[in-house]
């Protein structure tokens, strides 16, 4: 590191650039697999596990994991304050 005379300051160019590059920020959907964004948008739709199962081929069991993986990659996490079904569906909303 190089050091600056009268009270500048340096900046690693490397730094900077992955400080800027758009691909270094995740949105919190872009963690999910197209499984769980299907499950997801089912579940914007109100639509209920046994629902998304038929609508996507696959177990009620399948879809309660999907839900699992999608709450944990979005970070919510469980609480008797929030509903994470609405939370991950806010997010779905927004983002």
């Amino acid at each position: 590191m190089r050091r600056v005379a009268d009270g500048g300051t340096a900046l690693d160019p490397t730094v900077v650039a992955k400080l800027l590059d758009s691909r270094e920020r995740t949105l919190p959907l872009d963690r999910l697999t197209a499984r769980e964004r299907e499950v997801l948008a089912h579940m914007a739709q109100g639509r209920s596990n046994a629902a998304i199962g038929s609508a996507l081929f696959i177990t009620e069991k399948a879809v309660a994991k999907h839900t699992n993986n999608i709450f944990a990659k979005l970070g919510l996490q469980s609480s008797d304050d929030d509903n994470r079904r609405v939370l991950a569906v806010l997010t779905y909303l927004g983002g």
